[in-house]
């Protein structure tokens, strides 16, 4: 099973998101939506949940008319929850067994072995809470900001106090998660870095570092053409 995360307001977008919801935003003429669950159909998932608030019945819309995979909603139109509460809302739709959970509003492209079965077949529930899958910031475009982890030699993670030591890691949008970790949490709006600082403190947050593949976020027009130019760049085209 996935998850999406597609439920934001994309207030940093505007204008272009007053009359469209930012996951539906097409970049190089396929939609962020459409590309992260290409990803999800690519891996082999074949049932995901996509969360919606901001223009829902448009999200719902576009799922519809796509075929794969099999697309579930979880419905916060009367109340956003953040990252953390969207998640625990959709667990009895997930299921038991652990999880990939993609932002609906950025993506990557890749020309290597896709990364999302690489994660999935690396995850290990007896050691990992959480999987992260991270990258440089040289392998990324639209990020304004600094780095988010620093990665020892085992893969396990902690949070980089440093945001430019040329060390760090970025978080690039893919999680892997054990749903035992959400076990007494109530769906209500709270963020998803409650589960990571858990999972730090126990030694159990690790990383998969992104291979041949560049990073992308929209987070403002401006960031649009800079990832479309990007895009072009590597060769993408809009089915890619």
């Amino acid at each position: 099973m996935a998850m999406l995360l597609a439920a934001g307001l994309g207030k940093r977008l505007r204008p272009i998101t007053d009359s469209v919801p930012k996951p539906l935003v097409p970049v190089a003429g396929r939609t962020m939506l459409d590309r992260s669950l290409d990803i999800v159909e690519e891996a082999g998932i074949r049932r995901a949940v996509v969360n919606i608030h901001y223009l829902g019945d448009q999200v719902v819309a576009h799922c519809e008319r796509r075929g794969h995979p099999d697309v579930m909603i979880s419905d916060e139109s009367d109340k956003i929850l953040e990252t953390g509460g969207g998640v625990v809302k959709a667990l009895p739709m997930l299921g038991p067994e652990p999880f990939a959970l993609l932002n609906a509003d950025t993506f990557w492209y890749e020309w290597g072995r896709p990364n999302l079965p690489a994660m999935i077949e690396r995850f290990d529930p007896k050691r990992m809470d959480i999987l992260l899958m991270l990258c440089p910031l040289a392998d990324t475009t639209g990020h304004p900001g600094g780095t988010d982890f620093f990665m020892d030699s085992d893969g396990r993670l902690r949070r980089a106090t440093d945001k430019s030591h040329p060390d760090g890691l970025l978080y690039a949008g893919a999680t892997i998660y054990n749903p035992t970790i959400f076990h007494g949490a109530s769906a209500e709006p709270h963020s998803l870095n409650v589960y990571y600082d858990r999972a730090i403190a126990d030694g159990r947050l690790f990383g998969h570092l992104m291979s041949d593949a560049h990073w992308f976020t929209v987070g403002t027009p401006d960031a649009l053409p800079l990832a479309e130019r990007k895009l072009a760049e590597l060769g993408a085209t809009s089915r890619d």
